[in-house]
Formats: structure tokens, sequence, C-alpha cells
């Protein structure tokens, strides 16, 4: 039993299955439709992840000026996982990443364990993806003079907390335009919601459509997806550059 699980592939084995199309999943190797333009994006759309535009904000409002020590321990941090990973594509030069070199140097378990553990990274990170894409989003209506309500567009944690915070507040004797953002959602949403039963309805729609959207392009395939990634990635750059070059036009006279 233990034995079983901590078996092995050697990489002449999987390098020889992998050539004649002997895979774990159906039968059949996966088509390289990747140049190295595709590749070169990919891997920018990786550096340039959402952070830069979501989580990045917040973090300087509550770390303060040491978000430039985080910039720099995190790229330290990522510089060694970027080593890693050109090892294991050097060593192992097949599909499977992290995965296929765990099985080849650790056994099927960790490989397993890695494998599921990717998985669950990936699923959080979207889920903190689509949800900062849904901020931005309704940000874009409210331009536009169009509100969503506010049990459609966020979560129940947040909404809960934001209903929270506006009973403090109103208890205070502050009116429903002296709350923040977040609280006029959060008790819009609660106060709002349609229920079923004893579930109050409360979803963020833009999120759950951003990520099934992305859900459907992935599963057409990465030869039919490629094209809208490296659009994606032109565009952030464009909006990083963009930022960059007017950060000298920011009045900080008008910061409150």
């Amino acid at each position: 039993m233990g034995s079983s699980l901590f078996r092995k592939k050697s990489l002449d084995k999987i390098t020889a299955d992998a050539a004649a199309g002997n895979t774990d999943g159906h039968g059949g190797g996966l088509n390289k439709v990747l140049g190295v333009r595709d590749l070169t994006f990919m891997g920018i759309a990786a550096v340039i992840g959402a952070g830069i535009f979501s989580t990045i904000g917040t973090a300087a409002y509550n770390g303060g000026p040491g978000i430039a020590f985080l910039f720099i321990i995190t790229a330290i941090t990522c510089g060694f996982s970027a080593l890693c990973y050109a090892e294991f594509a050097s060593r192992i030069p097949i599909s499977g990443s992290a995965y296929t070199y765990a099985y080849v140097s650790f056994g099927e378990v960790v490989a397993w364990i890695i494998g599921w553990a990717l998985i669950l990274e990936y699923a959080i990170g979207n889920i903190v993806v689509a949800i900062s894409w849904s901020g931005y989003f309704n940000n874009l209506l409210e331009g536009f003079h169009i509100s969503l309500p506010g049990w459609l567009a966020t979560n129940t944690s947040n909404a809960q907390l934001g209903y929270e915070e506006a009973l403090k507040a109103l208890a205070k004797g502050e009116t429903m335009e002296q709350l923040t953002k977040h609280a006029r959602m959060g008790y819009d949403a609660i106060t709002n919601a349609p229920v079923i039963g004893t579930w109050k309805v409360i979803l963020n729609i833009p999120a759950f459509i951003i990520v099934l959207l992305i859900t459907i392009l992935a599963y057409v395939g990465i030869k039919e997806s490629k094209k809208s990634t490296n659009a994606m990635v032109i565009f952030k750059i464009a909006v990083i550059v963009g930022v960059i070059m007017c950060v000298g036009c920011v009045l900080c006279l008008y910061w409150v």
C-alpha cells in the first residue's frame, strides 16, 4: 500500500509515453499550438496579474510605505518560482507542469496533492479576480447612472459585514448618505434581498457572469482563446504605461 502511494515514473518512461501519445488522461497528447509570442504573452499575463489592479490599493491603504518592500520581497519570491518552473520545463519538457515533475521526483501521492493544491489555488485566485472585476464593473455602470440592486452586486459575507457596519453607524446618528459605499451596499443587500424559505438570495451576478464566460473561453480550447489572452495582455500593458505616463498630472492637492 505504502509503496504504491509513492510509486514513481522514470523520466525515460514518461517521456516515451508522451512521445507515443499515451498519457494519464484520455490517451492522446496535447497539440503544440502556442508559439514563442503566445508563450511570452502568457508569461507577461502571469507576471502582471489582477493583483496590481485590485489588491494593491487595499495593501497600500493598510500597509502604507511598507508596500515598497512588499514588492521587492514578492519579486524575489517570484524569481525563485520562475527558476523552479524553468527547471521543470528543461528536465521534463512535456505537459503536466508541477504535477508531472512531482510524479517523477517524489511519487504519485505527492503529485496528487500538488495537483489538487494547484486546482485550489486557481479556484481561489479566480474568485478574488472575479470579485475585483465586479467592483470595477459596478463603478463603470454607476458612471452611466445605472445601479444594480445591492443583492446582485455583492456576496453574502461582504453584505453581512457592510450591514453590520451600517447598523453601527446609524446607531450613532449618522444618515444613509454619510455611510460608506460598502456599508450602503451591504445594508441594501440584506434589507432588500428576496427570500427563499429562510435563505436570502444574495449573488454577485457580474462576478458569476465573468467566471462563466472565462470558463467557456477556456473550454473552447487554448488555440481559440490565445487571441483573447494576447489582447487582454496588450490592454493591461497599455493601462500600466498610461498610469506611469500620467502620474505627473495627478494633483495631490485634491486628495482627502
